[in-house]
């Protein structure tokens, strides 16, 4: 549809894409939920190989739809359910106005019918159109031309209505039904996809128009009175009803698009600061070194031997520039696993995720158990790396994190649920968990990623204390 804005993904999307309101430019795409085990007994490419061929087989449409419906983010699922509830009003006035016609076909007759027929269906594909072009929902607003051939259709069902009824072939019961559901269905594309203002006048204004062409034609008293207070009430409710329900879903996307610039601020402000302390180390160390070594070489142009001497200050200011830039990079490496651990849960219950921590007092200053700081730090990453995947790549509602240590093993565990499947011919594992896995075999650790039944997915990071002794001594 023209005037869609482009489309961004945010995190915590499951791995899709969402259109916000207001979003401007483009982003490319990202990974999808990182997981360990193949799909099939021959690998990623037995489901999505690519080559010579017909290609992997595809799943019928029903449940290629039902998948893509189960893997949807949160925005995403109330955009569709947003707009599958306009259809369903569309459809809901088209089979309550079709039955009347049909209960009372036999009064209307054929040609009449036939007529009334027509331009319900087309009323009900101007309903979904006017509706679809709204720009709480990212489009640019309908056409005038749009606006004029969806009440011009209104008023022709109107007319044509009240024309039976002074033919005698449509009585006042049937009649004020016709009316109420005619102007009342149709008040809620036009409040939703116009200025309320805009859209409310012309409501109204064919609410006042139908109300007076009965009043000539002959309806009145009870009937008259009832109908009128029955659609001037329907009329702002169901305008209201369209416009609130497209509001939320600007509201999600912006809620989600903020989501998305807080997550690349905070990775600004961390390189920031990183950058800040590489440029605090180095900067006074390399103006020392570029300052002797110019002395030395004038010293040497004039044969003194205290040229030496100073390449040796050079060279002493270089190792111990060496020196501060690897305990920086060391403090920008470490992580802390208890603070990572209540970071998680803080994280993830203000994101809407119930999250539960049993740290088993591995953390504790005397726990049972004694683990290594860079066991801790690779462990932390396992946390912040699982955080960050159960934010960005799944729609879960909860997750639990366990830590255990016995037996001269450590084992952390991070399960939770609604992990999306994996795309047909998308690589099994990212570069995260290639990452973690790096980190947890330099400490004799492995690194295990499933998907389970129920949406669920499991992170499994374990480590032999004893192994590591080993792996250090050798």
């Amino acid at each position: 549809m023209s005037g869609l804005r482009p489309a961004v993904r945010p995190p915590g999307g499951g791995g899709r894409t969402v259109r916000p309101y207001g979003a401007t430019g483009t982003t490319g795409t990202e990974g999808t939920y990182e997981m360990a085990e193949p799909d099939g007994p021959d690998g990623p490419d037995a489901d999505g190989a690519t080559g010579p061929g017909p290609g992997p087989q595809r799943p019928g449409g029903a449940i290629r739809w039902l998948r893509r419906a189960r893997n949807m983010s949160g925005p995403e699922r109330w955009r569709s359910y947003t707009i599958a509830t306009m259809y369903f009003l569309a459809v809901l006035e088209t089979l309550l106005v079709g039955g009347l016609l049909v209960w009372n076909r036999a009064d209307l007759g054929a040609a009449p019918s036939a007529l009334l027929a027509v331009l319900l269906v087309v009323h009900l594909a101007l309903q979904v159109r006017l509706s679809l072009t709204a720009p709480f929902l990212g489009a640019s607003g309908p056409t005038a031309g749009l606006v004029a051939l969806h009440t011009a259709v209104a008023a022709a069902l109107v007319a044509t209505g009240l024309a039976l009824h002074a033919a005698d072939r449509l009585d006042l019961t049937a009649l004020g039904a016709y009316l109420i559901w005619i102007l009342v269905f149709s008040a809620g594309p036009l409040y939703l996809a116009l200025p309320p203002r805009r859209g409310g006048a012309i409501a109204l204004g064919l609410w006042a128009a139908t109300l007076l062409a009965a009043l000539v034609i002959g309806p009145r008293g009870t009937w008259l009175t009832t109908t009128a207070v029955t659609t001037l009430l329907g009329v702002p409710f169901m305008g209201i009803t369209y416009r609130a329900s497209a509001w939320g879903v600007k509201l999600v996307d912006e809620l989600d698009a903020a989501r998305a610039v807080q997550a690349r601020l905070a990775v600004a402000e961390e390189r920031l600061r990183f950058g800040r302390d590489l440029h605090d180390v180095l900067g006074r160390n390399l103006a020392v070194m570029a300052l002797k070594s110019e002395l030395a070489v004038q010293l040497a142009q004039r044969g003194r031997p205290e040229a030496a001497d100073q390449m040796a200050e050079v060279q002493r200011v270089a190792q111990e520039s060496q020196r501060e830039i690897r305990a920086v990079v060391r403090g920008y490496r470490a992580a802390d696993l208890h603070a990572e651990l209540a970071g998680a849960r803080a994280v993830l219950l203000a994101a809407g995720v119930d999250c539960a921590v049993d740290e088993g007092d591995v953390t504790a200053p005397r726990a049972r158990v004694e683990v290594p700081e860079p066991v801790q730090s690779a462990l932390a990453w396992v946390v912040r790396e699982g955080t960050t995947n159960v934010l960005r790549h799944a729609d879960a509602r909860m997750c639990t994190v366990s830590l255990r240590a016995a037996g001269g093993v450590v084992e952390l565990v991070m399960d939770n649920d609604g992990a999306p499947e994996a795309e047909p011919g998308t690589p099994d594992d990212g570069a995260g968990l290639t990452g973690l896995r790096e980190r947890l075999a330099a400490v004799g650790g492995t690194l295990s990623a499933q998907r389970r039944t129920g949406g669920r997915f499991r992170l499994a990071a374990r480590i032999d204390l004893e192994a590591r002794i080993d792996l250090e001594a050798s």
